[in-house]
């Protein structure tokens, strides 16, 4: 999910599809001496140029709010949706607890999700494409590379230099550096990496400038050429085969979208970075387990690649939350968009090193996760994304969402009733996923399934432990339901603190 974050205001745009033609924006931006926000690029067959573009002359921003199909009012009410649903859930598990048959329904429920469980542990994930072949290399497709940055002195000009040495024509793809008025020296890395990179464009935002990251990608999208559009954190470090290996997975027509594996660049650091490392061996496996059975896949922000076609069909990033990632992830599968998943190569990015830092990352996390439930309920309950994929989110909703949210009523009614929790059954079945997955899911990503060594097997169940013990922190979901019912709606970020590692 989305790293590089950071406070956005309210101002909108109006939804703008008609991406111009880009020779002709940047001559419009020449000839403007204001100093809204500076694109720097390299014209055909001539030097580098420092232009100008102004408020005025540049594309309007692309905004999920004129998408015709998630009208403005899908992101009304988050308040009073949340206070239902927190009152529904705390009331229906102070009923079951209360009724002689509580324990029944929880138990039926606890059947049906490990019914689709056992498919999704069980199913066997895509098999590995082909790279794109130097055969054709003249119709390889133009790809269009984007990085939103604020004051990333210390990772940027190692995620340059990382895009722009991929083994890839580099007439056939660009990479766009959206500086959002960074004030430390992210500008003047910028500048001098233009010299060396033609395919380096940099555009920079003004103070007064909206959206945070969501508006920044939107802001510069009506500028890029590509008929696929990726989108990358500041701390990213890709692979040079990154682009022949995820575009041959665009081949099938229905997928609007590819997620890359994500990898923790740190993880040797300390239990909160190998925990995270963990969770992401686990993402990735319940990842390929689901799109496996045609079920949910997900967008993380760092490393996903979307069809152009899709992504403008959807109306571009939503500026209403806090995890675009997410949201741009329900709003393609109810377009009717497959997304899919790529376990190798990886991209690289940092872990938050402390529980602090780790608090407010996953307080995000959570707040954005839920906000796409509240915002698009009533499209998903209409079965626009198909029966299987609307069974599986449903799945992970209840996994994800309920069960931390019916905690804290089910272990008080527990404790008065002097008995179990009656959601017992559920917490089960999610801890026993969560080990194997883990565990299968660091294997996986270790290539360790083709062989059987009771050492290594062994070393990767303790790590599947701790960082299962780590996983609890999840308990936390709860207090953001509660929290979102009684304040008003936030949309501040705290921004994740790259340092840069070695």
């Amino acid at each position: 999910m989305q790293e590089s974050s950071w406070p956005e205001n309210n101002a909108r745009s109006e939804l703008n599809l008609d991406i111009p033609d880009l020779a002709l924006e940047e001559d419009k931006s020449s000839r403007s001496n204001s100093n809204r926000g500076k694109v720097f690029t390299m014209p055909p067959g001539g030097d580098r140029e420092f232009e100008i573009a102004t408020e005025a002359e540049l594309p309007v921003a692309v905004s999920v709010l004129g998408s015709p199909s998630f009208p403005q009012n899908l992101y009304r009410g988050r308040r009073g949706k949340a206070a239902v649903v927190l009152s529904a859930i705390w009331g229906g598990t102070i009923a079951l607890h209360l009724v002689s048959w509580g324990a029944w329904v929880v138990w039926g429920l606890t059947g049906l999700l490990w019914m689709h469980a056992f498919r999704v542990i069980f199913a066997s994930p895509k098999p590995e494409l082909t790279p794109l072949s130097d055969q054709n290399r003249e119709d390889w497709p133009y790809v269009s590379l984007l990085v939103a940055a604020k004051n990333e002195e210390a990772v940027i000009a190692r995620l340059v230099k990382s895009i722009c040495n991929l083994d890839y024509p580099i007439d056939r793809y660009e990479l766009w550096a959206i500086d959002d008025n960074s004030t430390d020296s992210t500008p003047s890395i910028l500048e001098q990496l233009t010299k060396q990179y033609p395919q380096l464009k940099v555009f920079r935002r003004g103070a007064n400038a909206s959206g945070g990251k969501s508006g920044a990608l939107n802001q510069v999208l009506p500028l890029t050429r590509g008929e696929f559009v990726a989108v990358f954190d500041a701390d990213a470090t890709v692979t040079p085969d990154l682009l022949r290996r995820v575009l041959p997975v665009f081949d099938r027509a229905q997928v609007g979208a590819v997620q890359v594996r994500k990898a923790i660049a740190n993880a040797p650091l300390n239990f909160w970075t190998r925990s995270q490392a963990a969770e992401m061996a686990l993402d990735s496996f319940f990842q390929q387990q689901r799109t496996a059975i045609g079920g949910i896949g997900e967008l993380r922000g760092n490393g996903q690649f979307m069809r152009r076609t899709a992504l403008e069909r959807c109306g571009g990033w939503n500026e209403e939350t806090i995890t675009d990632d997410l949201d741009l992830t329900v709003r393609l599968h109810l377009d009717r968009w497959d997304i899919e998943f790529l376990p190798f190569p990886a991209v690289s990015e940092e872990g938050v090193t402390n529980a602090r830092a780790l608090w407010h990352q996953r307080n995000r996390w959570a707040e954005g996760g839920y906000q796409r439930y509240l915002d698009y309920w009533q499209l998903i309950v209409r079965n626009r994304m198909g029966t299987a994929k609307t069974w599986d989110l449903f799945g992970f909703w209840v996994t994800q969402y309920i069960l931390p949210t019916a905690a804290l009523p089910d272990c008080l009614m527990s404790i008065v009733l002097r008995r179990m929790p009656i959601a017992s059954p559920l917490t089960l079945m999610t801890v026993t996923l969560s080990v194997v997955g883990m565990f299968v899911g660091l294997r996986r990503t270790r290539n360790e399934t083709t062989k059987f060594e009771v050492k290594i097997v062994f070393a990767t169940l303790l790590e599947t432990i701790q960082a299962t013990v780590y996983m609890f922190h999840w308990l936390l979901v709860g207090m953001v339901t509660a929290r979102i019912s009684v304040r008003p709606k936030r949309l501040k970020w705290v921004k994740t603190v790259h340092r840069g590692t070695d």
